[in-house]
């Protein structure tokens, strides 16, 4: 019975990710209360960006924990990358960092792209 109780509870602890079309991505990231994080590269990011996006590299560890070290737990967390890989794997690990709402973009920069040039 313990067992199940202690299962509940860290269960409950994890945080909430959720995969988002392009369009209730943009209208969410219109919100000024949000934390929207670009893991590409720097080169990646210099190439070209989502307004407001702050680059976080998700290949340079040192950088990408001390990075999200700095960031408040408590407001959401939007990522995005080229193409929704590295974002996935991002979002897992800001869920094991503890914070509690992570917003993904799918298909990436590639998706956002397509769907402002149209």
């Amino acid at each position: 019975m313990l067992i199940i109780i202690l299962f509940i509870t860290c269960e409950s602890n994890k945080g909430e990710f959720k995969l988002l079309e392009y369009k209730l991505y943009k209208s969410h990231i219109e919100n000024n209360s949000i934390q929207l994080i670009d893991v590409r590269t720097p080169e990646e990011y210099n190439l070209g960006h989502i307004n407001g996006a702050v680059n976080i590299d998700y290949k340079n560890e040192n950088i990408f924990y001390r990075s999200f070290k700095k960031l408040d737990k408590s407001k959401s967390v939007y990522l995005y990358c080229r193409s929704g890989n590295r974002s996935k794997k991002s979002a897992d690990i800001l869920i094991e960092l503890g914070f509690s709402r992570i917003y993904d973009l799918k298909g990436g920069f590639i998706e956002w792209n397509l769907n402002e040039l149209k």
